[in-house]
C-alpha cells in the first residue's frame, strides 16, 4: 500500500510539473520603445521591474522588425499574428487605399457603435481590417472559446489588434477620460469598467501634476530640460518641470494624460481590475491579457528620445511594471503566468540634434515633399497627377493619366527619376519592382513585406538613413533602419528558461513561438519561424 501511495504521489508530481499551459498569458507592448533604453536607463531602474524580467527571464537583445512601415498598428498586428503587413493587411495606422479610393483607418468599422462615455467616432472600431488570425484568436479556439481574451490600451489600435477577432473585450481611452469599447464586443460595458470610469481616476494624476520622480542629477543620461529638440506639452510655457497638468487640463481635457507617464499608470490600474473582476488566471483554462502602454509613444513624439521627460516616463513605467508583477505573483502565482514584453517599433534620433553634432542630416516636412511632387507633375505633364502621398507611398490619378493619353509606366519612371534627385531620397521602387522582389535587395525586402498591392501605392520611397519626414522637434519612426526596427523582447514566467541571446531575430517569431509553448495552432498567416532557444528544454 505504501508503494502504491508513493507511486501515485510521484505521478501527481509529474502532472503538476508538466502543466500543459499557463493559467494566464500577459502580452505587454511598450509603444515606441528602443532596446537601448534598457541599457541607457539601467542604473536608474529598480531591481523589480525591467531588471527582474531581464535577470530572471529570457532577453532577446537583437530583436527587429522585418518590414516597413514601422508604425503602431502594423507593429501590434505583426506581434500577434506572426505575419507582416503584406499578409495581415494592416499597412499603416491610416492609409490611402487605392482599391476604394479613400483614406482608411486601421480599426474603423462603421457597422459598430461606441459603448461607454466616449464620442461617436471614438468607439466605431473593430478588428475587421485585420486579415489574419492572432495568437489570441487561436487560444480562444483551442479552448473552445472558454479561455478569456481581453485587450486594453490608451489607443484603440493598441487594444483591438492584439485582442484579435474573437476577444471577449477590448478597451481603449477616450478623450473624456473614460475607457470605452464598441458594440463589436457587447451591448454595454461590463459593470466593473463603468464603475472604474465613474471614479475618474485620471483626475488624481492631473491634480497632482508631473514633476521628476527622482533628483534632477539622476537624469544625466538625458539632455538638459528645455532643450531645442523637444516640443511642448503646454504651448504657452516652455517644456520644463514641473508641469501643472490641472492648467493644461482646462485647455485639452483628459487627453493630456496621454502625453504623461500617468497614462501608463491608469492603464495598469485597469489591467489589475480586469484580472480581478474577470477572474483571469483563476482556473486551468488559459486566459490572455494584452496590455499596450502608449504614453511612451506620445512622450517620445513630443519631447524626443533625449529628453528628461522621456527618461522620467521610463523610470515611472519601471515602477509600474514592478507593482504589476508583484500583483501577478500574489493573484495568479509566480509559476502560473507567462509574460512577454516587446515594442511595436522603436524611434529615431531627432535630425536637428544629429545635425548640430555635425551629422549632415535634416528633417523634411511631408508638405514640402508633396509640393515638390506637384510642381514636377505640373511642369512635366501640365497637370497634377498626384492622387495621394502618405506613409512613403505615392498614388497616381490614373483617370487623368488615361484622359491625357499618357503611359503609366513613363509617368512612374519620370517621378522615380525626379525623386532620386531629392536630397533625402535613397531609393525609389515601383509597384512592379516591389512585387518582383527576390529578397536579394535588403531594403526592397522590407518594403515587399509591408506592401499590399490592393491597398498600397504605385511608388514607394525610401529616405536616407538619419533623415526624417517630420517636424523639427521630437521624433518619429517608420523606416527600415535599426533605430526604428530594434526593439526589446523579454520573456518571463511559466516554463521560460533564464538566459539571453544576441543573434538577430524577428518580431514575427513571437506569435508562433507562443503557439508552440501553448501547444495550439499557429496564427493562419504566419511563416511559423520560432524562437527555438525558448523551446529547448535541455
Amino acid at each position: 500500500m505504501k508503494k502504491i501511495i508513493l507511486f501515485l504521489a510521484f505521478i501527481m508530481s509529474l502532472n503538476s510539473q508538466s502543466q500543459q499551459r499557463p493559467k494566464l498569458v500577459v502580452g505587454i507592448v511598450v509603444d515606441q520603445m528602443k532596446m537601448e533604453y534598457l541599457y541607457r536607463f539601467s542604473d536608474d531602474f529598480s531591481a523589480n521591474g525591467f531588471k527582474r524580467l531581464m535577470n530572471n527571464g529570457y532577453t532577446f537583445h537583437n530583436m527587429h522588425y522585418n518590414y516597413v512601415p514601422t508604425y503602431t498598428a502594423p507593429g501590434h498586428a505583426s506581434i500577434y499574428t506572426g505575419a507582416t503587413p503584406s499578409t495581415h493587411g494592416i499597412v499603416g495606422n491610416e492609409w490611402f487605399n487605392k482599391a476604394i479610393g479613400k483614406d482608411v483607418y486601421c480599426t474603423d468599422d462603421a457597422s459598430v457603435k461606441t459603448i461607454g462615455n466616449g464620442t461617436e467616432n471614438e468607439g466605431a472600431m473593430s478588428p475587421k481590417n485585420l486579415l489574419s488570425t492572432t495568437i489570441t484568436d487561436e487560444l480562444r479556439m483551442a479552448t473552445n472559446f472558454n479561455g478569456k481574451v481581453i485587450g486594453m490600451s490608451l489607443k484603440d489600435r493598441g487594444a483591438i489588434l492584439p485582442a484579435g477577432h474573437f476577444a471577449n473585450w477590448a478597451f481603449w481611452y477616450s478623450k473624456t477620460g473614460a475607457f470605452i469599447s464598441s458594440t463589436f464586443y457587447g451591448s454595454t460595458l461590463p459593470v466593473w469598467v463603468t464603475e472604474f470610469n465613474q471614479e475618474k481616476r485620471y483626475m488624481n494624476y492631473i491634480n497632482t501634476g508631473w514633476d521628476l520622480l527622482k533628483p534632477v542629477g539622476t537624469y544625466n543620461e538625458s539632455l538638459s530640460d528645455d532643450n531645442p529638440y523637444e516640443g511642448k506639452l503646454d504651448k504657452a510655457n516652455p517644456p520644463v518641470f514641473p508641469y501643472d497638468l490641472s492648467k493644461i487640463y482646462k485647455e485639452k481635457g483628459a487627453d493630456v494624460l496621454r502625453t504623461t507617464p500617468f497614462g501608463n499608470d491608469i492603464l495598469a490600474e485597469l489591467a489589475i481590475k480586469a484580472i480581478e473582476k474577470e477572474d483571469l488566471g483563476k482556473d486551468d483554462i488559459t486566459d490572455f491579457l494584452t496590455v499596450s502602454f502608449s504614453s511612451t509613444d506620445y512622450v517620445g513624439h513630443t519631447f524626443g528620445p533625449r529628453s528628461m521627460e522621456l527618461q522620467d516616463t521610463y523610470l515611472r513605467l519601471d515602477q509600474t511594471l514592478a507593482q504589476f508583477l508583484s500583483y501577478l505573483d500574489k493573484t495568479v502565482g509566480k509559476d502560473n503566468y507567462l509574460l512577454f514584453l516587446t515594442a511595436d517599433h522603436a524611434g529615431a534620433e531627432n535630425p536637428n540634434y544629429l545635425k548640430d553634432n555635425k551629422y549632415n542630416v535634416k528633417n523634411i516636412p511631408s508638405k514640402d515633399i508633396v509640393e515638390a511632387l506637384k510642381k514636377h507633375s505640373n511642369e512635366t505633364f501640365g497637370s497634377d497627377l498626384i492622387l495621394d502621398y502618405s506613409n512613403f507611398n505615392l498614388f497616381f490619378n490614373k483617370e487623368i493619366i488615361k484622359q491625357k493619353g499618357l503611359e503609366l509606366a513613363k509617368v512612374k519612371q519620370s517621378f522615380k527619376d525626379f525623386l532620386m534627385t531629392q536630397e533625402q531620397v535613397k531609393r525609389v521602387y515601383t509597384e512592379e519592382e516591389i512585387l518582383a522582389s527576390s529578397g536579394d535587395d535588403y531594403f526592397l525586402s522590407f518594403i515587399s513585406k509591408g506592401y499590399d498591392p490592393k491597398q498600397n501605392g504605385d511608388i514607394v520611397i525610401l529616405d536616407k538613413t538619419g533623415y526624417m519626414q517630420y517636424q523639427a522637434t521630437g521624433t518619429t519612426h517608420g523606416s527600415p533602419n535599426s533605430y526604428d526596427t530594434h526593439v526589446p523582447l523579454l520573456f518571463y514566467g511559466w516554463q521560460v528558461p533564464k538566459g539571453e541571446l544576441h543573434t538577430k531575430k524577428y518580431i514575427t517569431q513571437i506569435a508562433p513561438t507562443l503557439s508552440q509553448m501553448l501547444k495550439i495552432p499557429f496564427p493562419n498567416g504566419t511563416e511559423s519561424e520560432v524562437l527555438d532557444t525558448l523551446l529547448d528544454k535541455k
